[in-house]
């Protein structure tokens, strides 16, 4: 035994330690075993609406004081039932719970109303889940995109919208984006679906469409000619190509507006002109038609915004039925999922082209970028321009240059909420449907 003793101690020296040293150098979370968990005190939504854009904010504020996280909930066609669903239901399923366990949470959360999914529960989640997130890098000390495994890449690369009523004023567009420093650019002509050239979205031409003149429909619904969109866009593409050169990577939104053999033939046509990717040519109703599309062409297809349930993206993306899963974070339920679903797809090649739009808080933003710059498979991000008062509001939002997006490199998301400045601008009473109210000619709705 006393041979034994002297050897044990013989290799602890050997390592420059001793067996008093061994016990003092403990890993620092083993001295911490006996404190009690940091828990959740209070889950309240903060919306905001300053620029006529309904924006939530979910603030989870913890037992430790001082330390809070933020996440991002924002569903504006749903505002005021998504706060309900965060301050009426998630405060109280939330207190008492332990910050740490994120995925534990998430998956309790998700089933505690039985229903599954949905924007507004899912956007509800989203900004729980975010939050904590936020808490877990200012307790680790790191930015959250560490936790997820560190930088790919030293920005976030993202595409611009170079949209205009004219061709020439799309060109313009592109034209200027590439001075700013942009690789990539999406091209729309009139809108989604070439409504704005038809008098949708408050313009006013000679053309009157039939529905209007027929006294059907609300007197705000815009029009639409799938045909003159079909043919306005190999047109749009055949001259930025002219204007601006073979460089510069064009992608362009169908958003769902067209019939599916519509949307097949377009793709088709839009092919000798090499887009970086055609995005939403289906509804989420019509989704079995993308083998079809695959066998029709070789144009690069994003898909996903409106998909709410992991059902609607297993199975495309495992079978390669298109090349960018373009998911709404929010929509799908945070950081947790949606650094699932970047993990699935880089085993079948699906690279991520997270939803970024306007109607994305600074938080919502920066939660995409810190799974940009951690997954291998990023494709592309949706560029973002804050005004003064939303950074403001939101003080270390993301910042853009030379058409890349970078993050505050601080502990955690990086953003943070002025409470009391976001609460001057309350949300509107009166909801706006404009944009999705679309219709034809003789009256039938479109999707979006």
């Amino acid at each position: 035994m006393h041979r034994r003793n002297a050897l044990k101690g013989l290799g602890l020296a050997g390592l420059g330690l001793t067996a008093s040293a061994q016990t003092t150098t403990a890993h620092p979370h083993n001295l911490n075993r006996g404190m009690k968990p940091i828990t959740i005190t209070k889950v309240k939504a903060i919306p905001t609406c300053p620029h006529g854009i309904e924006l939530i904010v979910v603030k989870v504020e913890t037992s430790e004081p001082g330390l809070y996280g933020v996440g991002c909930a924002t569903f504006r066609q749903r505002a005021h039932a998504v706060v309900s669903a965060i301050n009426d239901y998630l405060d109280d399923f939330c207190r008492g719970k332990d910050v740490d366990n994120i995925e534990d949470i998430w998956q309790t959360a998700y089933v505690s109303s039985y229903w599954r999914n949905g924007p507004v529960l899912n956007n509800a989640l989203s900004g729980l889940d975010q939050a904590l997130w936020d808490i877990k890098g200012k307790r680790a000390g790191m930015p959250v995109y560490q936790l997820l495994g560190g930088k790919c890449r030293f920005a976030v690369d993202c595409y611009a919208h170079g949209g205009g009523k004219t061709i020439e004023e799309v060109v313009e567009n592109v034209q200027r984006f590439t001075e700013e420093g942009y690789r990539h650019v999406r091209i729309q002509l009139g809108g989604y679906g070439a409504a704005q050239m038809l008098g949708g979205y408050g313009n006013t031409v000679d053309q009157t469409p039939d529905f209007k003149n027929a006294g059907f429909g609300t007197e705000d619904d815009n029009y639409m000619n799938p045909y003159l969109y079909m043919k306005s866009v190999p047109k749009l593409f055949e001259e930025v190509r002219k204007a601006c050169g073979e460089e510069i990577e064009l992608l362009h939104d169908i958003h769902e507006r067209l019939q599916p053999l519509d949307a097949i033939n377009l793709v088709k046509s839009l092919e000798e002109h090499r887009p970086f990717f055609i995005e939403d040519p289906f509804s989420p109703e019509n989704i079995g038609y993308f083998p079809m599309l695959r066998q029709q062409t070789t144009v690069p297809i994003a898909m996903g915004e409106l998909y709410n349930s992991p059902h609607e993206w297993v199975n495309p993306m495992t079978e390669r039925l298109f090349d960018f899963i373009r998911i709404h974070i929010s929509q799908i339920g945070g950081i947790t999922p949606a650094v699932k679903v970047a993990r699935l797809g880089e085993w079948f090649n699906v690279r991520t082209a997270w939803h970024g739009p306007g109607d994305v808080s600074p938080v919502g933003h920066a939660a995409n970028a810190h799974i940009d710059f951690a997954v291998w498979n990023f494709g592309i991000q949706e560029a973002v321009s804050f005004s003064d008062t939303l950074r403001e509001i939101f003080p270390g939002a993301p910042e853009m240059k030379d058409g890349y997006m970078y993050v505050n490199e601080v502990p955690g998301l990086g953003v943070d909420v002025n409470e009391a400045l976001a609460l001057k601008y309350p949300l509107p009473e009166k909801n706006n449907y404009n944009w999705t109210q679309l219709r034809k000619g003789d009256g039938t709705p479109v999707r979006p």
